[in-house]
């Protein structure tokens, strides 16, 4: 029997829209799941916005009042897309309220806020997940099968990286994201907390890091009034930018493998340039997502000169059937985001935890504090969850 569960979004911005579209497609491309999300309610502070979304996406109320959410007993679930500094109340404020929890990474500005989301979810028992997108890909998932069966051997080291141009520009508007009190670590949070949740997904626990950061863009414009994304503001009040452009870091993982874990928000020429490049003792496989389909897979008995395989996923590769019926077919990025909606709803439906959780929220939680302590000591940093 298929029942309805009502869910809400909290923040609407360009996140919340990519929650909200998930939501609608999950029957479409998971027929058998036995629940239907549907939309009761969105909230936004933002004048206007929330109204907007209601009669674009067909949200049944819109509030500017998070907390109408969490007192509404028809909302059974609930995606936090809200800025980084509002997660930890809103998220343990839905969590005491009983309702399921889909939020957005990093899940507040420390470990310790994702502590708190994870411990309030784990109190009330609800079901939490978090967007960590990336693992979802069909063939990130098929790297990690085929590392785990031993195809390249055993793993010596990996490399992961996180370039983007979205704040590159001089004239990029001083939002919150470049704030310390609202936008936490910066790059660190918004990007590298993926790279980290990669890694872990792929190679297992990391157990110290060194770290080194910068801040290449000093200074930006306020902006005027209200901002969506990345909105541009010349001529305002300059004021400084608080938090990282750019982190390096070195890793060392449970395992006995090294790696190396780089992010940048401000790589002029690069767009969405994330990936990772994984080495072990009889091979290697190389993943790129702008080309989210494909793996680079070198493998064999030859060592020296051995070369690399383009490999198309298809059917069989995580999730992919539910979108495309043959190898090649291009999946894209908000597909990730049905696969993830799919997964909490799934963990709601049979109460077990299925794709991303509280728990690698705070393991990612802990290795983002573990690069702010060893760049500011310039040392190795154990990371402890």
């Amino acid at each position: 029997m298929v029942r309805t569960l009502g869910v809400a979004v909290v923040g609407f911005g360009w996140m919340g829209r990519v929650h909200t579209q998930a939501y609608a497609r999950v029957p479409h491309h998971f027929p058998q799941l036995p629940l239907r999300p549907r939309l009761v309610a969105v909230a936004e502070e933002v004048p206007g916005r929330a109204e907007e979304a209601a009669e674009r996406f067909g949200f049944a109320s819109a509030t500017r009042d998070w907390r109408e959410i969490a007192a509404d007993p028809r909302v059974e679930a609930v995606s936090v897309t809200a800025p980084n500094f509002l997660h930890r109340e809103i998220g343990v404020a839905m969590a005491e309220a009983g309702k399921h929890l889909w939020i957005e990474k990093p899940v507040g500005l420390t470990a310790a806020d994702a502590r708190a989301v994870a411990d309030a979810v784990a109190a009330a028992g609800v079901q939490g997940a978090v967007g960590f997108n990336y693992r979802n890909a069909p063939a990130v998932e098929a790297a990690r099968d085929l590392i785990a069966a031993g195809e390249i051997g055993t793993v010596t080291h990996a490399r992961v990286r996180l370039f983007s141009d979205y704040a590159a520009h001089p004239e990029g508007a001083l939002t919150w994201r470049y704030e310390r009190a609202r936008g936490g670590s910066g790059v660190l949070g918004d990007l590298a907390s993926h790279g980290v949740d990669l890694a872990r997904f792929l190679l297992g626990d990391i157990a110290s890091l060194t770290a080194d950061t910068a801040v290449f863009v000093p200074e930006r414009a306020r902006p005027a009034g209200a901002t969506a994304g990345h909105t541009r503001a010349s001529g305002g009040e300059l004021g400084p930018v608080e938090n990282e452009d750019y982190v390096s870091c070195l890793l060392r993982f449970a395992s006995g493998a090294r790696g190396v874990l780089e992010a940048c928000r401000v790589s002029v020429g690069e767009q969405n340039n994330y990936g990772f490049e994984v080495h072990g003792t009889r091979g290697a496989v190389l993943w790129d997502f702008r080309r989210m389909n494909e793996l680079g897979v070198s493998r064999g008995t030859g060592y020296q000169d051995q070369p690399v395989s383009t490999v198309y996923v298809g059917p069989g590769a995580g999730e992919y059937a539910a979108f495309q019926p043959g190898a090649a077919n291009a999946m894209g990025y908000d597909d990730l985001k049905v696969i993830e909606a799919y997964r909490f709803l799934r963990s709601v439906a049979e109460g077990t935890p299925y794709g991303t959780t509280l728990a690698d929220a705070v393991h990612s939680a802990a290795a983002l504090d573990a690069m702010t302590r060893s760049a500011g000591s310039g040392t190795w940093v154990s990371v402890r969850p």
